[in-house]
């Protein structure tokens, strides 16, 4: 069995599909071991206690970014964590941090990567009045929205959508995307070269 460990800092929206992915039998061999948010009014936090789940507030404010990562990687590491996904996490990890888990961090996009990093991708995507979106999976390093690419999803952009009708499509797919990249993973299906990352066969 392998332990997730799940960092957001919000409603958590796709954690919730991780773990009805994990309850419908979607990620065999996983179980979320703990969530994490750096905000004590995080819904995400009261979301994981309503499912049974360790849920712990780790305060960000007033801290510097490595004190408070090591503070977050003690408690992982206390749970065993094998795999850490952000889910809506608005911090950017310190290179320290992600050196604790090399290809072991994933994280989740609004946007086709390298297209619109950063904070607000849909809007960003809407208002340059790109034809197609979607959203990105990928493993997280030392830069923002940076790291080898797992999954990703398109969205085609319509005539009929604002900004809002189309992140809406787009956390659908997110939530697909998600499950699948962390299979890959955990399944250790995939090899990387440079920044290329390739299927392999299942094992």
């Amino acid at each position: 069995m392998k332990n997730l460990g799940i960092l957001l800092s919000g409603r958590g929206s796709n954690f919730v599909a991780l773990a009805d992915s994990i309850a419908a039998g979607r990620i065999p061999g996983a179980r979320i071991a703990i969530v994490i948010s750096n905000r004590a009014d995080a819904p995400g936090i009261e979301t994981a206690r309503q499912r049974g789940l360790e849920a712990l507030v780790i305060p960000s404010k007033g801290k510097e970014r490595e004190v408070h990562d090591r503070e977050v990687v003690a408690a992982l590491n206390h749970r065993h964590v094998d795999l850490v996904c952000l889910a809506g996490y608005m911090r950017l990890l310190s290179p320290w941090f992600v050196r604790q888990f090399p290809q072991r961090i994933l994280n989740i996009h609004p946007s086709l990567l390298p297209a619109f990093p950063g904070l607000e991708a849909q809007q960003q995507a809407f208002a340059y009045g790109v034809k197609v979106s979607g959203c990105t999976v990928h493993f997280v390093d030392e830069e923002l929205d940076h790291g080898a690419i797992i999954v990703q999803k398109t969205v085609p952009v319509l005539d009929s959508d604002d900004e809002h009708t189309l992140a809406d499509r787009i956390l659908e797919q997110e939530h697909i995307a998600y499950s699948e990249a962390i299979n890959m993973v955990l399944e250790g299906t995939f090899e990387i070269a440079g920044r290329r990352l390739r299927r392999t066969r299942r094992l």
